[in-house]
Order: structure tokens, then C-alpha cells, then sequence
């Protein structure tokens, strides 16, 4: 893969550029936003490793730059900055991995790989519209309907949506939609999910002749068809 890494301490850089070239790939280096984000609009990348603080101009400014010139190029964000306000900014500029340093190099590595992999995957496993019966997601337009039927979500609400229809037909846990929609890691001992839940379910189910949104008690949740 040809890699570009923006990094301002030119040790972590020196490190970065060795490991990943002994583990087969070429490297680029920029020591700062501006010259990162020259090579990243001129060069052809596979994926691009952007340290969030740099001199001249800062990573969320130059991913949220490659974003809206179009490129799609995977981008991992490498920072100190590891609360979790911090990662969901990183992650909503643009960015599609965020690792908080410390980190292992093995760890970097299959970040790496793994976004490289998303990237190259077939058109059909990364669809533009999710479907699941007649309920429909745009994913572009972040637009829902139903049999047509325009059904207005809140950011939250579409977010847990989303998750739902990529595992459409499969159980999801109440510990999994904490993780991977609350960015969670622990639990909250509120009924975030469960009330949630049911503001989705009023507004995908209510008013159409089949429900789509199950709960399976004890064990979690499934979207999908079952009649």
C-alpha cells in the first residue's frame, strides 16, 4: 500500500516510517498540516495516518479539507487527545479510524490494513440505501421512509437505525448498541436503550400493518420481517 503520514515529531514520524515500510509499504512523510494536506490532494493514497495537532494547519482542518474537495481516501487520526468527546470529533470531521497515543504498532498496523480492506470492498457491501422490507435509509441523504412514507428521526435516532439495518435479521445486545452507538464502555444503569428502543419502534412500526423492530427479553434486539 502507499501510505502518507503527517506527523510534526519527527522521531514518531522516522518510527512510523520505518515500521511501516519493513512491513512492506511505501511512506510519505509530511512535518505539517500544510504539506500534509498538499500531498494528500495531490498524491494517490491508499490511506492516510494525520496526527490531530500540527503546526501551519491542524488534522480535524485538513481531513474536514480532504472531505469536501471529495476525497474518499481512508483517513486514521492519531492523537493524545483521547477523551471521548475528542474521538467523536475527530470521527464526524471525517475521519475513519481515531488511535490515542500511546499505542502499539501492531495495533496501528491492522487499523491500517483493515481500513484499506473497507475501502477496497465491492460496491454492494457498502450500499448507498440499507432496506429492510419497506423500510428504506438513505444513506447520503440521511433519509428514512417506510412504504414511501417519509418518517422524520432525530441524529441519535438514525444512528441506531443504521445499526440495526446493517444487522438486519440478527440479534443485537443492549451492550453492543452501548458500545457502538453511545460509545459506551460501561453501563450507565439508565434506560437509555430501552427508551430509545421504543422512540424508534413508535416511529417505524406505528401506523404500518407488520412491526419490524422486535424485542427478544433478556437477550436483545432484532430488526426485520418475521411475518
Amino acid at each position: 500500500m502507499k501510505l502518507l503520514v503527517v506527523e510534526d515529531d519527527a522521531a514518531a514520524a522516522s518510527y512510523l516510517r520505518q515500521g511501516l515500510t519493513e512491513a512492506g509499504h511505501t511512506v510519505d512523510v509530511a512535518h505539517d498540516g500544510e504539506a500534509g494536506l498538499h500531498l494528500a490532494l495531490e498524491g494517490n493514497y491508499d490511506v492516510l495516518i494525520l496526527d490531530r495537532m500540527l503546526p501551519r494547519r491542524d488534522g480535524l482542518a485538513i481531513v474536514r479539507m480532504l472531505r469536501a474537495d471529495g476525497k474518499r481516501t481512508p483517513v486514521l487520526l492519531i492523537s493524545a487527545l483521547g477523551q471521548v468527546d475528542q474521538r467523536v470529533e475527530g470521527l464526524r470531521a471525517g475521519g475513519d479510524d481515531y488511535l490515542v497515543k500511546p499505542y502499539a504498532f501492531s495495533e496501528l498496523l491492522a487499523r491500517i490494513e483493515a481500513l484499506a480492506r473497507r475501502a477496497q470492498a465491492p460496491a454492494d457491501d457498502n450500499p448507498a440505501v440499507l432496506r429492510v422490507a419497506d423500510l428504506e435509509l438513505d444513506l447520503e441523504r440521511r433519509r428514512v421512509t417506510r412504504a414511501g412514507r417519509l418518517i422524520r428521526l432525530q441524529p441519535r435516532e438514525l444512528r441506531l437505525l443504521e445499526y440495526l439495518m446493517r444487522r438486519a435479521g440478527r440479534v443485537v445486545t443492549r451492550t453492543m448498541l452501548l458500545e457502538q452507538v453511545w460509545d459506551l464502555h460501561f453501563d450507565p444503569q439508565t434506560n437509555v436503550v430501552d427508551s430509545q428502543i421504543s422512540r424508534l419502534r413508535a416511529k417505524i412500526d406505528r401506523d404500518f400493518d407488520r412491526p419490524l423492530l422486535h424485542t427478544l427479553r433478556g437477550i436483545g434486539y432484532r430488526l426485520g420481517d418475521e411475518a
